[in-house]
């Protein structure tokens, strides 16, 4: 059997792609975008707010990390019967992860999404 064909059936061709813009077209629009102010505005955003959130989470993680190396003792620190306070804190690492996420998540969903909205507008798309 050759390749292409089926059991019992003629051979199938692929359908013939869609025209592709222009190299030139394709590269003035991207340089259109790039220099927009809207899309400027969104990068910036985007970047200041992640490396803020990266920032806080890094805060938080060696300083849970700190608390292992210099301060054992504090951790063993019993809370109610049966856990310890670095297990209590260990768990608020991983949430405070969770909170994060779910605060970029809402703010890309508003903020973000608005802009790359007003990005499309302005350049009638």
């Amino acid at each position: 059997m050759s390749r292409g064909t089926t059991l019992g059936t003629a051979e199938t061709h692929p359908a013939p792609a869609a025209p592709r813009p222009a190299r030139a077209e394709a590269g003035s629009s991207i340089e259109r975008i790039a220099h927009s102010p809207q899309f400027r505005q969104l990068v910036a955003e985007r970047t200041r707010f992640g490396w803020i959130l990266t920032g806080l989470m890094l805060v938080v993680y060696f300083g849970f990390i700190g608390l292992i190396a210099f301060d054992k003792a504090l951790l063993a620190v019993k809370v109610g019967t049966t856990s310890s306070l670095g297990l209590v804190l260990g768990v608020g690492v991983i949430l405070f992860a969770f909170i994060l996420t779910g605060i970029y998540v809402a703010r890309a969903n508003t903020r973000y999404d608005a802009l790359s909205a007003e990005l499309k507008r302005s350049l009638g798309q």
